[in-house]
């Protein structure tokens, strides 16, 4: 792979994963390893453009109706996709539709890129992993062989022990910290060819063990904040990402929009950059 390669756009697909939830900053939006791929990116490529397209919640079928197509039409240097991790969570989760769906997905957008970046998702230490591994196993050989078959290059987040620490881990547990963010966005990085800038599988350093007592009022509370209203909208056939577009996404014209530093010198977080003009590059 060529080293300290140049790359002039990315977009990125999927679900919460690659939208940023739990990275908030200070002005309520999310941030994410795709954004600070993103601004890492643009500080070696003058007129460098981006467009995050994914979106919370998202299953594969989604992802595939919803973005792909959009993505394919831009034509970037590289595009990320990560998705079918939320189909396999699902109690009922056929299998063989998330591998159709995702071979559909990669097809079309290999041909639309120069760099297709796939990866074999994180997941938290715990006994929902444990319980989903089978699922999650099977869905990443898929993205392997996938892989190979077009020529895709593969992040393998999920081979990473630090990654499983629960403390890079938000208290919903279902989505990385800032932490976590970072060192995703690390990982892609060297993957694309770049000079890495850290170890993005350091393990965190070794503390106590948290207290027996402690963990019970955690797990409540994660209970009653998190896991009850992911329950309910399952029963109820909601989607937290009902009724949101992606962020570089024009819902009413149904067209995707990059967007760009105003000075590439200091990026600055992407929901401060410019509006491209034009809808293609």
């Amino acid at each position: 792979m060529e080293m300290n390669a140049s790359y002039t756009s990315l977009v990125a697909v999927g679900d919460s994963f690659t939208e940023g939830m739990s990275d908030l900053l200070p002005d309520g939006s999310y941030r994410g390893w795709a954004d600070v791929l993103a601004g890492r990116l643009a500080a070696r490529a003058p007129g460098f453009r981006y467009a995050n397209l994914a979106v919370r919640g998202k299953l594969i079928r989604q992802i595939v109706t919803e973005q792909v197509d959009a993505a394919a039409s831009m034509q970037a240097d590289v595009v990320t996709l990560v998705g079918g991790l939320n189909d396999t969570l699902r109690p009922k989760c056929d299998m063989g539709m998330v591998r159709g769906q995702l071979e559909e997905a990669v097809e079309r957008l290999a041909p639309s890129c120069k760099k297709l970046v796939l990866m074999r998702s994180p997941g938290r230490n715990g006994p929902v992993m444990e319980r989903f591994r089978p699922r999650m196993e099977e869905l990443f050989s898929l993205v392997d062989e996938l892989a190979d078959r077009h020529g895709a290059l593969v992040v393998d987040l999920y081979g990473a022990p630090a990654l499983g620490d629960p403390r890079l881990w938000d208290v919903d547990r279902l989505h990385l910290t800032a932490d976590g963010h970072r060192r995703v966005a690390e990982a892609v990085w060297q993957t694309l060819g770049l000079p890495a800038e850290n170890d993005w599988q350091t393990p965190l350093p070794a503390t106590a063990p948290v207290r027996w007592a402690t963990r019970r009022v955690d797990d409540l509370r994660f209970a009653r904040q998190h896991l009850a209203p992911w329950i309910g909208r399952r029963l109820t056939g909601r989607s937290s990402g009902d009724g949101r577009a992606g962020a570089q996404f024009n819902a009413e014209l149904g067209k995707p929009f990059w967007v760009t530093p105003e000075d590439i010198l200091t990026p600055g977080p992407v929901a401060t950059w410019l509006r491209v003009n034009g809808d293609q590059p």
